[in-house]
């Protein structure tokens, strides 16, 4: 974890639990994305019509309800994620999959810009066969477009428990919009995706 972030999240003394996240209503879908930060992540699918609701979260790892601490520490298994609640009438999983690939840096393995370790590292992680379909098909897509030299290293695999992060991640870019913007670009994150993605 970088120091920038470590001193932002102790600055908001959180002590909660984190706790498994809810299962969708009936006419409504999940999605569970890994791109560095999850404060960075809610943002770019928040404003997409036909999302419901983004949670941050974590999933992927062995420990039962991890908390931020040990997630952070890179002890338990767990990536950084969000989990995009969404009405599959009104946005398809394949534009969540745009999104996502724009939002993220797919080249760099356990890192997302100055986020370092295995708890940063990118990926999809599927709820059905259709998604799994889909997320490799784009993933070849964007292989075949030539726009990389090197390889995609974004792991695609099947979703696991994913456990609602503590309360003051929630939402992080809102309740704390200067810190937000402050890490956002201190990162480099806004940066590195322009010389990726451009404008």
């Amino acid at each position: 974890m970088s120091l920038l972030r470590s001193l932002l999240a102790t600055a908001l003394l959180a002590n909660a639990l984190a706790c498994p996240a809810q299962q969708p209503a009936p006419g409504q879908a999940v999605a569970t994305f890994a791109g560095g930060c999850f404060w960075c992540m809610e943002p770019p699918f928040d404003e997409l019509p036909g999302v419901i609701s983004t949670t941050a979260g974590y999933t992927g790892g062995q420990t039962k309800n991890p908390t931020y601490e040990q997630v952070s520490a890179g002890i338990t298994g767990h990536a950084e994620s969000v989990e995009v609640l969404f009405d599959p009438a009104k946005i398809t999983y394949a534009r969540l999959l745009e999104v996502f690939w724009k939002n993220i840096d797919p080249l760099t393995a356990n890192r997302q810009f100055c986020d370092s370790g295995t708890q940063y590292r990118s990926g999809i992680y599927y709820h059905s066969e259709e998604q799994k379909r889909l997320a490799e098909a784009s993933k070849k897509a964007l292989e075949d477009s030539g726009r990389f030299k090197q390889p995609i290293v974004t792991e695609i695999v099947a979703a696991t428990p994913f456990y609602r992060a503590e309360e003051y991640h929630q939402d992080y870019y809102r309740k704390n919009p200067i810190r937000f913007k402050y890490y956002k670009y201190g990162c480099g994150r806004a940066k590195r995706l322009e010389e990726l993605w451009g404008k």
